[in-house]
């Protein structure tokens, strides 16, 4: 309505003055269009509210509308700006990152916020500003000129084009520049092997869609303090915003040819440009490496239970081994799945889970020769010699000797009813044979009068009383069978220290294998940093 009012009033003050510097206008004639656009500019009046309108050449009017005029009257985005067909119209790129939103492992995209600069020459909309009252810059939107259709190559998500096409600035002699702001998916091989402490090389490859080489040659822009290319993707410090998981340590950028190919092969020309960026592990530091660590070295602990303790044993080191299992299942999620190689802590958690079998087992073992009897088992004199002397003095645990093993027991509240049952038997099992007695006692001459003089010795046992007799032999009986069972006993207590050695052997391997596997693998992940020079054969730009 506005525009509708606007132009009944300049009809009206046209009838009103009928002439316009020096101009005799009609009413239709005083508004043309060239192009879709108004030729001459409704201005006010100065000595009025009422509105006037300036002609093109009239003092005071639209310059800028003019030069558009002038510029787009016979132009054609279609073709391109080459006054022969073979030649090659230069296109100068360069990468603005304003952010680097996300790296996604699982599905290998790169997230990245840029600035598109393209720069090329259009002889078509060749203007000088001094005819133009000095207009240094003519703004028309990108849709109306022609453009290089230069696209991303490696997009994950079917978007080839820009996120807002901006207007494209026009500049005397014909330069175009065009700034468009773009947010990219792009794919990034992502290799898992020194996870979390790894490093990526995600590329953004810019390819033109409808043109080779030999109608558009794509160049990187020219640095005009350094007259030189800049070979690197830029960054504008007031504008980035850093990233909290990954830091960038390189960004060059330069152009692939492949002319061992032939000059047909020109046509597969690209503009790389390259981020190596290195993860910052501190958030898997703390939430990963060190639980599943601390984790890990509680299966040690089970070689402080006793020996005799297996199933306690086994049961802390399969529970250490569904911890380390809920880990691998963790990180499995975040990495991508790949065969190719394996990450750092998934060879970690597969050390550790390999050592808690290890231990396992060892308790199994220990358990075996813990419970061990002569019954069963004899122990030889050289596993005597290599287990309860020779290994305790190198392990620091020299065993207490065990003293002889026929020596008298030492004195303890036995119950007497054993006893008793011990002389019973030996009773109910000896014959008792008053003619065999007899016959003993002429045989050893026990029925011989001694001498006057002569000491009578004691008599023997055999002229005792049955009873008194009896009594000894049970005593004797019950002797041998303490000795037997002490025997026993010092036996098994000598398996049980058997297995303490081992326990205790196997205790000092797993701290060195456990100490060591941990340092090791962890360190070469230390030791993976980025390249001062990743890419050494890479071409100059």
């Amino acid at each position: 309505m506005q525009g509708l009012g606007l132009l009944l009033c300049a009809l009206l003050c046209v009838g009103v003055s009928g002439k316009l510097g020096g101009r005799n206008l009609s009413p239709l004639g005083a508004l043309t269009s060239v192009g879709g656009r108004w030729s001459q500019a409704l201005v006010p009046r100065r000595g009025g509210g009422c509105w006037g309108i300036i002609g093109r050449g009239a003092p005071g009017g639209n310059e800028e509308l003019r030069l558009y005029e002038k510029l787009f009257a016979n132009y054609d985005k279609n073709t391109r700006p080459v006054i022969r067909p073979d030649d090659t119209v230069p296109v100068q790129i360069m990468l603005t990152l304003t952010n680097l939103i996300s790296l996604n492992e699982k599905e290998e995209t790169l997230t990245t916020n840029v600035w598109i600069k393209f720069e090329w020459v259009d002889y078509r909309l060749n203007y000088s500003n001094s005819e133009f009252e000095g207009i240094r810059s003519l703004r028309v939107p990108s849709d109306m000129v022609w453009l290089p259709d230069i696209v991303l190559e490696n997009n994950i998500d079917g978007q080839f084009e820009i996120a807002y096409y901006a207007n494209v600035l026009v500049y005397p002699g014909g330069a175009m520049y065009w700034l468009p702001p773009a947010i990219y998916r792009s794919t990034c091989a992502i290799e898992v092997t020194y996870f979390p402490f790894d490093w990526q090389n995600c590329s953004l490859v810019f390819q033109s869609q409808t043109y080779s080489a030999n109608e558009v040659e794509l160049q990187l822009s020219i640095n005009e303090e350094t007259a030189r290319p800049f070979d690197e993707i830029d960054i504008d410090p007031a504008a980035f915003t850093e990233n909290g998981e990954w830091a960038i340590r390189h960004r060059p950028a330069w152009k692939v040819l492949h002319p061992e190919l032939g000059r047909e092969a020109l046509g597969f020309q690209e503009i790389r440009f390259s981020l190596i960026i290195q993860r910052k592990p501190l958030f898997y530091v703390i939430n990963i490496i060190v639980p599943c660590v601390l984790i890990s070295s509680l299966v040690v602990l089970v070689y402080f239970l006793p020996a005799q303790a297996g199933g306690q044993k086994c049961t802390l080191s399969i529970s250490v081994l569904l911890a380390q299992t809920v880990f691998l299942f963790l990180i499995a999620q975040k990495i991508p799945e790949t065969s190719l190689s394996v990450p750092l802590i998934g060879k970690y958690l597969m050390f550790v889970m390999g050592v808690a079998t290890l231990i396992v087992m060892n308790c199994v073992i220990v358990l075996n020769v813990s419970l061990r009897t002569p019954n069963t088992h004899c122990m030889s004199e050289q596993l005597k010699h290599v287990f309860l002397e020779v290994l305790p003095r190198y392990l620091g645990s020299a065993l207490e000797p065990t003293g002889d093993p026929w020596a008298a027991p030492p004195t303890r509240r036995r119950s007497s009813f054993a006893i008793m049952l011990k002389a019973e038997e030996y009773i109910l099992k000896k014959p008792r044979s008053e003619i065999l007695f007899e016959r003993q006692g002429q045989r050893h001459g026990l029925n011989r009068t001694p001498a006057c003089g002569e000491k009578q010795p004691p008599p023997p046992a055999c002229c005792a009383a049955p009873e008194i007799r009896a009594c000894v032999e049970a005593c004797n009986f019950i002797t041998e069978t303490m000795r037997e069972q002490n025997a026993s006993s010092a036996e098994m207590e000598n398996w049980v220290l058997v297995g303490k050695v081992i326990d205790k052997l196997c205790f000092c391997a797993a701290i060195l294998l456990f100490t060591i596997g941990t340092l090791g693998i962890f360190l070469m992940g230390h030791f993976n940093q980025v390249p001062d020079n990743p890419f050494p054969l890479q071409p100059d730009p």
